[in-house]
């Protein structure tokens, strides 16, 4: 397909027909450098390179945006292809345009690849495919938080998406389905929620296109075949309404929309119906001036045509979170069809085509206290409690896909502010949105002024009051019923703060056990900045984070020590090669302190079942060798005390290829797929499971006690800190026999 770009000179002269201001040299500059730049490169369809800003600036034009944004679209791509710094933007075009560059280049298509390539081994494969996702969450990551900031940085990204997805052609067929996908699950869906639904509707069926091409062809062979019938069905419910309202002295606009091939599909699909059952593939859309001739304007169509019972949204009175305002109706058009009729006024359908990029032109007259300002803060809370929640990357995107890509539900402040939550959202998630404390003191709701218990689920419209005491506190029991990844790491949060002294200490005390293992001087490292620094580059605020998180286990102590610059340790133990614990004919390095000691007969110890990696010391029973106990055992305490002679210090490193059965036990909501998503984690780290036993508690609640074979506490270590972050786990614990289980 080939699609026809406008110069610059005719994107100069549209963009004045709607904004008398316009900054044309701005404009025609930021042109005149991009195509120096860009003047030797070309894309992969052949075209000059230049075409691509040019057809982004365009689209951006479409919607009616700002000259800062249509400038920064014609440069976005400079920083990124080219020789320029973002501060040479600036020099030459300010810094409202170099932050708008600066965001959308932060945002390059390329952060989202990294594909195996060819003639890779297979093992290698997966490796790859867990960093492009670390990549890939990453980068949206920055897109929330570029978006957070400004709005505009999402549309102009958006339309840099489109103009990529209508010439995919240029691309190989397996980065078309790659790039189409994560269309589909990003891009679509950011347009939705920012209510730019002339973009959504693009970029959803030009990516159905490429993920499903032979569903995509005979929707859309059939959809052609149809549509003959259809125009002049439509043509004669055209008439007829503007007639009707003719008479009536309402002046309208009407126009014949028809249903995009992706959502076409979608409800066939979801309501199991064949083509030829689907009878609402258009829409009529009515465009008047003023809001009550919106409100008479449905009275005459229910006049002209019966209306379908509970076919009926009234999303004037009650607004879409983005905005998104129109009367909604279903009635039995001229030949006995459905036939969908939405009625708006101008400024609403501006709104409806263009979400938030509709307000762009008119920012410099808007006041602090504007209400586009404050519905769009709801927005931008949303998106920086994603920040503060999720530290890693994989769980960051797990919580914007369940939180932001589902189905939804729009529920009212008492003042009148819309607040979308996903399908199935209850009080607490409610809560939580409007702020942590109010989540955290949650005691009850009031909901269309009717008390409500906490596990309510919204439906559209419920206009909902908090009711909190300031001596109450969360609930792990809210965890069986929250449906917002925010709610529900806000109440683990809470939880693990009041254990955070417990945390520190036990993390200090792990760190400084394994200092003295290496020989360190363990209190001028301790007392010294070197933690401090640690900290920094792994992203934790401050030493007691670094030590809370040891202690917590999310983050292992042999990580923490690894970034420790430790000078040699004075005394070197001597190293003997002995039999490994398990009888499989191989052996385990391992160095102890006894001289002339060697090929020593050892076991783990069941009672405290140690691993390689941690501290262990060595107890030599009477004709069974040496029995290796980990130095918190209680065992150890008891023979400290009785028999210290037996006793060796022993330094524990791992053997090639050995494995150890080590149990562990998780705590979690019971759902369906929950054991597939633990084992998949634990699968994802190449640990073979021997077995699993699950248990299911009223309170719908689970226990899954697993056995794993691991070489090491830290692949140990690792598993339990991926299986703790999936949403649905409350708790991951190591057991042994002097560490069982604790709670249910």
């Amino acid at each position: 397909m080939i699609i026809q770009i406008a110069s610059i000179d005719t994107i100069i002269e549209r963009v004045k027909s709607y904004n008398a201001g316009t900054d044309v040299e701005l404009i025609r500059r930021a042109y005149d450098f991009a195509a120096e730049a860009h003047k030797d490169q070309k894309r992969l369809t052949g075209e000059p390179y230049i075409i691509h800003p040019l057809a982004t600036a365009e689209i951006l034009v479409d919607l009616e945006m700002d000259d800062a944004s249509i400038a920064a679209a014609l440069l976005h791509d400079v920083v990124e292809d080219q020789d320029y710094t973002i501060d040479d933007i600036k020099a030459k075009f300010g810094e409202e345009i170099a932050r708008l560059v600066d965001g959308v280049t932060k945002l390059a298509m390329t952060d989202f690849e990294l594909d195996p390539q060819d003639g890779e081994e297979r093992s290698e494969v997966p490796k790859k495919r867990r960093v492009e996702f670390r990549r890939s969450a990453e980068n949206l990551r920055k897109i929330f938080l570029a978006m957070a900031r400004d709005f505009r940085v999402m549309v102009i990204k958006l339309a840099d998406r489109l103009h990529n997805m209508r010439s995919l052609n240029g691309q190989p067929e397996d980065r078309q389905r790659k790039i189409a996908q994560e269309t589909m699950q990003i891009y679509a869906p950011l347009a939705h929620r920012l209510g730019i639904w002339k973009v959504k509707w693009e970029l959803e069926d030009l990516a159905f296109k490429y993920i499903e091409p032979e569903a995509y062809a005979v929707v859309a062979d059939k959809v052609a075949r149809t549509r003959g019938d259809r125009e002049d069905e439509l043509s004669e419910a055209v008439e007829m309404i503007q007639k009707h309202l003719a008479k009536d002295g309402i002046d309208v606009t009407i126009q014949a929309r028809p249903k995009h091939l992706w959502s076409i599909y979608q409800k066939m699909l979801r309501e199991e119906l064949d083509f030829s059952e689907i009878h609402d593939l258009s829409a009529i859309r009515v465009i008047v001036d003023r809001v009550g001739d919106c409100y008479h304007a449905l009275g005459l169509v229910h006049d002209l045509w019966m209306p379908i019972p509970e076919r009926f949204s009234d999303y004037i009175a009650k607004p879409k979170s983005n905005m998104y305002q129109s009367l909604h109706t279903k009635v039995i058009g001229p030949r006995g069809e459905p036939l969908e009729v939405q009625i708006r006024t101008w400024d609403m359908h501006r709104v409806s085509e263009f979400g938030v990029a509709a307000h762009w032109q008119y920012k410099e007259r808007m006041s602090s206290g504007d209400e586009f300002e404050r519905k769009l803060s709801w927005l931008r809370q949303q998106l920086f409690d994603w920040q503060m929640d999720s530290k890693d990357a994989g769980e960051f995107l797990h919580s914007v896909i369940n939180d932001l890509f589902t189905d939804q539900v729009f529920v009212f402040t008492p003042r009148g502010d819309v607040i979308d939550l996903p399908a199935g959202s209850t009080p607490v998630d409610f809560a939580y949105r409007i702020h942590s404390d109010v989540g955290n003191h949650c005691v009850g709701a009031r909901v269309n002024g009717r008390i409500v218990p906490l596990t309510y689920k919204f439906n559209n419209g419920d206009i909902v009051e908090i009711i909190s005491r300031s001596n109450s506190q969360p609930s792990m029991d809210w965890l069986a019923f929250v449906k917002t990844s925010h709610a529900r790491n806000r109440i683990k949060s809470y939880y693990r703060r009041l254990h955070f002294g417990e945390s520190i200490q036990k993390g200090r005390e792990m760190l400084e056990r394994e200092l003295e293992r290496l020989g360190q001087d363990v209190p001028a490292i301790m007392k010294g900045s070197d933690l401090a620094v640690i900290a920094k580059t792994m992203n934790i605020p401050n030493e007691e984070e670094l030590l809370g998180a040891i202690g917590y286990g999310s983050i292992a102590v042999g990580t923490v020590v690894n970034k420790l610059k430790l000078p040699e340790a004075p005394k070197p133990l001597e190293s003997f090669t002995i039999e490994a614990p398990k009888s499989t004919g191989k052996t385990a390095k391992l160095t102890v302190t006894l001289d002339g000691v060697k090929n020593l007969m050892i076991s783990r110890a069941k009672c405290c079942a140690p691993l390689p990696g941690e501290e262990v010391v060595g107890y030599v029973s009477r004709g069974k060798g040496v029995s290796l106990h980990s130095v918190t055992c209680p065992n150890v305490t008891a023979y400290r005390l009785n028999e210290p002679e037996r006793l060796v210090d022993i330094n524990w490193a791992q053997s090639d290829g050995e494995k150890y059965p080590t149990d562990i036990a998780i705590r979690a909501l019971d759902r369906v797929g929950l054991l597939n998503d633990i084992t998949a984690v634990i699968s994802e780290a190449k640990t073979n499971i021997t077995s699993v036993r699950t248990k299911s508690f009223p309170d719908k609640t689970a226990n899954v006690d697993m056995t794993v074979d691991v070489s090491d506490i830290h692949v140990l270590n690792l598993i339990m800190v991926k299986v703790n972050s999936l949403s649905d786990v409350i708790k991951v614990e190591r057991v042994s026999a002097h560490s069982p289980r604790k709670g249910k």
